[in-house]
């Protein structure tokens, strides 16, 4: 047992020193990279890349005990098997006990502008679900919003085409994915469902497992970088859900969704700012939350706004960024039929602190986060966060 053991380490050291060192990991959202695309950029001297990225977190609502916890560490590997086609994988752990593949694509470059690529991939729907390594934003926690209306970490099984036009400064993106997973029988006679208020679609994600796809739905971003430091995004995602086949007849069984995305991050000398604004539009709900006794809403919506400022010279490698974000998301902006909005889903998290770049690829935040909702005498925690950030 020791040789083989033995054998994987040296091969994996002979890999690592073989790479060349990346470029360091910038805050310039134009020149951004995340953890897929470094591993495509070709700045490897091996055919074979290795990386990873994780974080470990410390929370403490106020009057509770706090928990500490290694919230997920992700392994990247890539393959180069020629000039054309390359292989990316993403194997994460999540809380030291749960094992995901979260990226798993073949990307094949037919010419400059355009590339073809098949897979499990992210889809592209705002800014930190294609970057959400730990380095590559502010606060300990990823923005409320994310997860529950993007939901990310969202990524499906799908095939497409992505590229640039730098002579207008363009970058696209445009997939086929299988669609959320909706209902299912319950083996008692009854049909539950997948999707609810308050986290909207997330527990809709099939995450490559067994997916099952009735009709593909169409995901698309135009990303423009025509403007110095600054990077604009406009996504879309078109499609309905998908059931398991013993109900998809039934009325209800499906939810038709229409998602828009706008996004825009900047960055000059010393300061950084972003925002982002999400809507999705649900159709069906009022026959799905019939069929399911979901309370589904019609509508999810919401939007964030975020400075940041780094306290050290520009003359030096560590930064230190003093942020503050406000957000503001309603899983139940909109409900149909007889559902009566949620107050509770309508929250708002604003959230401030410091982020501190020891060096490329490693990050320390400390944070406190104001947590409210529109529902009167609710008790909402505020708190307080601290996390490490690696990425390399």
């Amino acid at each position: 047992m020791r040789k083989p053991i033995l054998f994987l380490a040296v091969l994996c050291t002979a890999f690592l020193s073989a790479q060349t060192k990346t470029d360091s990991i910038t805050l310039d959202p134009q020149k951004q990279l995340n953890a897929a695309q470094r591993l495509l950029s070709g700045n490897y001297a091996s055919a074979v890349t290795v990386g990873a990225y994780g974080e470990m977190l410390y929370n403490q609502p106020e009057g509770d005990n706090g928990e500490l916890d290694v919230q997920r560490l992700v392994i990247l590997l890539g393959y180069r098997f020629n000039d054309k086609a390359q292989f990316v994988t993403e194997i994460e752990f999540e809380h030291v006990e749960e094992v995901f593949v979260e990226q798993a694509f073949v990307n094949y470059n037919v010419g400059n502008n355009v590339s073809l690529r098949g897979g499990l991939m992210l889809v592209p729907m705002g800014i930190i679900n294609e970057f959400h390594e730990p380095t590559t934003f502010n606060g300990t926690e990823r923005p409320a919003m994310d997860n529950a209306i993007v939901p990310t970490t969202w990524r499906e099984l799908g095939v497409g085409v992505n590229g640039r036009f730098n002579s207008i400064s363009l970058g696209y993106q445009a997939y086929l994915f299988n669609g959320f997973k909706s209902t299912a029988a319950n083996g008692e006679g009854g049909i539950s469902g997948f999707l609810k208020g308050s986290n909207g679609l997330r527990g809709g994600r099939q995450k490559g497992i067994k997916s099952t796809i009735d009709s593909p739905n169409l995901s698309t971003k135009l990303d423009y970088y025509g403007i110095r430091g600054l990077r604009l995004g406009f996504s879309t995602y078109f499609g309905k859900t998908q059931a398991a086949d013993d109900v998809e007849e039934i009325d209800g069984a499906n939810i038709g969704i229409s998602m828009i995305g706008l996004d825009a991050r900047y960055a000059y000398q010393r300061f950084t700012a972003r925002g982002q604004f999400i809507h999705a539009s649900l159709s069906d709900t009022e026959d799905y939350n019939a069929l399911t006794g979901m309370d589904l809403g019609s509508a999810l919506q919401g939007w964030y706004v975020e400075g940041a400022f780094n306290l050290l010279p520009t003359t030096k490698q560590q930064k230190l960024f003093a942020f503050a974000r406000y957000e503001k998301f309603d899983t139940h902006a909109s409900t149909a039929g007889s559902l009566v909005r949620n107050e509770a889903y309508d929250r708002t998290d604003v959230t401030t602190g410091l982020t501190y770049h020891l060096a490329p690829g490693v990050v320390l935040k400390g944070d406190y986060q104001f947590r409210s909702n529109a529902l009167e005498n609710d008790d909402v925690k505020d708190r307080l966060n601290f996390g490490i950030g690696v990425w390399f």
